[in-house]
């Protein structure tokens, strides 16, 4: 039998809402880094993982990372995925960071 495909949301401190889906994976957490350039400019990776342990995993290499990417800055942020109704903002899309 198939496993019942959800929405899920995530909603960063800054206001920012990432919905993925639908989906079946079982995705507990979203991680993103929004890392600043010398030149002002920014990046942003993100990511899900299905453990709070995986996604903070992921600041392990942060500092090798600026270090090699050349970043000025950078903010490494997870929260925990709700599970919602139905696609909020687009599916894989998400609002702007401001």
């Amino acid at each position: 039998m198939a496993k019942k495909k959800r929405y899920l949301t995530a909603t960063m401190a800054d206001g920012y809402v990432k919905t993925i889906g639908p989906t079946a994976a079982p995705f507990t957490h979203f991680w993103r880094i929004v890392a600043v350039l010398d030149n002002g400019k920014t990046e942003v990776f993100w990511g899900h993982s299905k453990s709070a342990k995986e996604a903070l995993g992921k600041k392990t290499a942060l500092a090798e990372a600026a270090k090699k990417r050349a970043w000025a800055s950078f903010a490494f942020e997870v929260v925990e995925l709700r599970e919602s109704p139905a696609a909020a903002g687009g599916g894989s899309g998400g609002d702007p960071i401001a």
